[in-house]
């Protein structure tokens, strides 16, 4: 047990509360204006379904650079006034390129301005002016060359300028990486209206604020090798700014990304916000176009779950997978390997991933020992279901420390169950408020005997759940448990089979509540179920078929 850390004699400390729910107010308005937004977006957008015969795989992109360009000029246009009043009108030095890339903000030259384009006269060609803006950001950005989406043609004034109105006329300020989130929207829409399955680019704000805020990447190399629109780099940068850091100086950002198109997002999204970084274009399960192996102080990932159809065979002596090839056909655990391998002695990660990969078993489950063993395995929080925006299922955040083994929790893992720690957008989504976010952070530091953070509004948390100001064992919210503990729990890192449950109080009682709880757990084990349902079939079709064959070709012996 670390020093300093405090536990409760004979029994844990216990929630008697129920969920640490957010209540409504400015943080749900503040969501409540993000849908708001979106919506207003997509109608503006669909607007080409009706108007044009281009399908939305076609027009898609037109329309992101279109919202990519609206919002690096709003946030141009912001800082530039920001400048212009601290300059004050009697300097005579010209503000230029590297005073705004200073402020960390992508430069946005006057033809490409977005109200220029607003004024344009009736009868102009709108669609050359746009792709010539279009050129004239990646001339004066050369990290966004042969990014930016280039041909309007086909689209058309009448569809064009109704656009460009709407999109004018619409905020960019709302909270967390606007341009991914939207993005995000805008692609499950697409893909929805052409009957396919979306939402792979983008990881829900609030999760990735509490993977950063675990991992603390004040200073570093940070690689995401499944970066989709780059959200992770987004908020570390946040993270640092936050703590009176430039960005650009304390961090370095690396990236790769299997789909062209959405790598070419992720750089507009690193621009966008001021920042660079090298992001590069390719499969990660076969190629390590960073060689990430010991390369990096920390990794962030939502890599895609439970992949199949991966060629092991290419993978034959790869250094990214120490602890051996899984037998499944899933990718889950080469993801988790990767992000593992590709750590300093001193690094940390933090990533997303299916909650039934810690569960399980087989080769997957000797992979998990041998992590858990090698003293990585930090902290597990699960999370409940609905914080993804196409999928409903629950997930869970790994994290891994590889320093850990030097210190004196060594021999431990944190166990937190975030299930109950949520705020309801509507009926269908869920997030963190960022208190709650601070709160779970500030879990984690305690239990690495570090000073919490509050600058959020997790005092009142903290004060009641932790009144000495130390981590302790809490009923339903918080266990740290010992390897020896974790071995006869099977290897298993589910949050839910250390933390226990909460006490609740008679008269809090609240059954609407309570069936909830069930009903999300239900959701999990179906999914564990249906999960397991598909491996026993491919394991019994892959014995039967090799016996039948082999009982054709054996001769009889009698």
């Amino acid at each position: 047990m670390p020093p300093g850390r405090k536990r409760t004699t004979n029994q844990s400390a216990a929630i008697t509360n129920g969920p640490i729910m957010a209540s409504t107010g400015e943080e749900t308005n503040g969501r409540h204006d993000l849908s708001l937004l979106e919506n207003r977006l997509w109608e503006a957008a669909d607007q080409l379904r009706a108007n044009s015969k281009l399908k939305s795989s076609e027009y898609s992109i037109p329309v992101l650079g279109l919202i990519f360009l609206r919002y690096a000029d709003y946030r141009f246009t912001h800082i530039e006034q920001e400048l212009k009043v601290k300059q004050g009108a009697s300097s005579r030095r010209t503000i230029g390129k590297a005073d705004y890339q200073a402020r960390g903000v992508m430069y946005v030259p006057e033809e490409a301005r977005f109200a220029r384009l607003l004024t344009l006269p009736e009868g102009a060609d709108i669609a050359k002016v746009i792709s010539e803006a279009m050129k004239a950001i990646e001339a004066d950005n050369p990290a966004l060359k042969d990014v930016l989406p280039k041909e309007y043609r086909r689209l058309g004034n009448d569809v064009l300028v109704p656009l460009l109105k709407t999109l004018n006329a619409i905020p960019m300020d709302a909270e967390g990486d606007t341009f991914g989130r939207i993005y995000e929207y805008f692609l499950g829409e697409f893909a929805r209206s052409e009957g396919q399955k979306g939402g792979e680019f983008y990881t829900p704000t609030a999760l990735v604020k509490l993977i950063v805020e675990v991992i603390e990447p004040f200073h570093g190399r940070i690689f995401d090798p499944a970066c989709g629109s780059g959200g992770m780099f987004v908020q570390s940068a946040r993270f640092v700014e936050n703590h009176k850091r430039n960005p650009n100086a304390e961090i370095s950002i690396y990236g790769q990304e299997k789909v062209g198109e959405t790598a070419r997002l992720c750089r507009m999204n690193l621009a966008v916000h001021g920042l660079g970084g090298e992001i590069r274009d390719g499969n990660s399960y076969y190629e390590d176009l960073h060689r990430s192996v010991g390369q990096f102080d920390f990794v962030m990932a939502n890599p895609p779950f439970n992949v199949n159809g991966v060629d092991k065979s290419r993978l034959k002596d790869d250094p990214r997978f120490p602890f051996g090839m899984p037998t499944p056909d899933n990718a889950n655990y080469l993801w988790i390997q990767h992000f593992y391998s590709a750590l300093t002695p001193t690094g940390r990660t933090g990533f997303v991933m299916s909650s039934s990969a810690a569960d399980a078993r087989g080769s997957e489950q000797e992979i998990r020992r041998k992590l858990i063993e090698a003293q990585a395995v930090d902290v597990m929080i699960a999370i409940g279901p609905n914080f993804f925006y196409t999928v409903t299922l629950p997930c869970m955040l790994w994290f891994f420390d590889r320093n850990k083994a030097r210190t004196a929790r060594k021999d431990t893992v944190l166990f937190i169950d975030a299930r109950q720690i949520y705020r309801q957008i509507d009926r269908a989504h869920r997030d963190f408020t960022p208190t709650q976010v601070e709160f779970l952070a500030n879990i984690a530091r305690l239990y690495r005997d570090e000073q919490p953070e509050q600058v959020s509004g997790s005092e009142n948390l903290l004060a009641q759940h932790f009144p000495d100001g130390a981590y302790q064992d809490i009923a339903g919210l918080c266990k740290v448990a010992t390897l020896d503990e974790i071995k006869a729990q099977g290897w298993s890192l589910n949050p839910g089979r250390y933390v226990g449950v909460a006490a609740r109080a008679a008269d809090n009682f609240d059954f609407a509540v309570q069936l909830e709880e069930l009903n999300e757990e239900l959701e999990q084990l179906n999914a564990e179920a249906r999960l397991l349902e598909e491996r026993i079939a491919e394991h019994v079709e892959q014995l039967l078929v090799p016996a039948t064959v082999g009982q054709a070709k054996v001769p009889r012996r009698d």
